[in-house]
């Protein structure tokens, strides 16, 4: 892989923000470019974005992602919340 997007840099950051000390990161984050060195850069991204999301910060965690593609599925926004007539609604509660 050439470089680092920005959801991987991001990666990086929370990765190291989230320990005690920067320094016992480091050792994680050199473990996840290394399993990010035979994909893509847009699976990188992809799976990068999902760690965070998920707050998969290990680089067990980040492999699983990889072995299992959970990444490759689009991140999906809050469902639409349908009518039908058995829903109550905020003003049933008050």
């Amino acid at each position: 892989m050439i470089g680092i997007g920005s959801q991987t840099e991001g990666l990086i950051v929370v990765i190291l923000a989230s320990r005690p000390h920067p320094e016992q990161g480091f050792r994680t984050c050199l473990g996840v470019l290394r399993l990010y060195r035979d994909l893509g850069r847009d699976r990188a991204e992809a799976i990068s974005a999902r760690a965070v999301e998920i707050g998969g910060l290990t680089c067990k965690s980040i492999a699983a992602l990889i072995a299992n593609q959970k990444a490759a599925r689009p991140a999906t926004g809050p469902g639409a919340i349908m009518d039908h007539a058995n829903l109550r609604g905020p003003g049933y509660f008050h």
